[in-house]
């Protein structure tokens, strides 16, 4: 919750999310606690660049200074991934790799969590990794996925956590 208050403090509407948030989630399902990598934050605005989300990182690390932020304008990523520009936030998470990890949240103004998740939550409750449609459309996208799955030991950190690979 105190990341969530503190990216209320931005000057830009912002979420929570990534392996942030369902790393959290498969803790509380799976009992465990695993390391914090880092607390992905996603906003959007075309037109800027990198600086301006290190300005954000800094803004939030003066609020708290032990969280590893990781800002990201999502009106940028379409370049890391080949893709035509994305519309939105949630336009850009429908690009992501995994269903389970595309989803974010922050504080709407009553102070209630407010969910986005272009593929429901179904997959992240039920500790199932599934590649998104995206990344089904052709085999490099499927072997990345496939790589995610070996390198970030999902099944071996949370009991139960059931990785389906697509045919490559």
């Amino acid at each position: 919750m105190a990341c969530l208050r503190a990216v209320q403090v931005l000057p830009v509407p912002a979420w929570i999310g990534a392996g942030f948030v369902r790393s959290l989630v498969w803790d509380a399902l799976c009992d465990v606690r695993t390391d914090l990598d880092d607390v992905d934050v996603l906003w959007f605005s075309e037109g800027t660049d990198g600086a301006r989300d290190a300005a954000l990182e800094r803004m939030l690390a003066s609020v708290l200074p032990d969280v590893p932020w990781s800002v990201s304008n999502q009106a940028r990523m379409h370049t890391h991934n080949g893709d035509a520009p994305y519309a939105s936030v949630g336009h850009a998470m429908e690009h992501w790799p995994e269903t389970a990890t595309a989803v974010a949240v922050r504080l709407d103004e009553d102070g209630g969590v407010e969910v986005l998740a272009p593929f429901g939550l179904g997959d992240l409750w039920g500790r199932r990794v599934v590649p998104t449609p995206h990344m089904r459309t052709r085999a490099d996208r499927r072997a990345v996925f496939a790589g995610r799955a070996v390198s970030k030991r999902w099944e071996k950190r949370w009991p139960g956590v059931v990785v389906e690979h697509p045919p490559l």
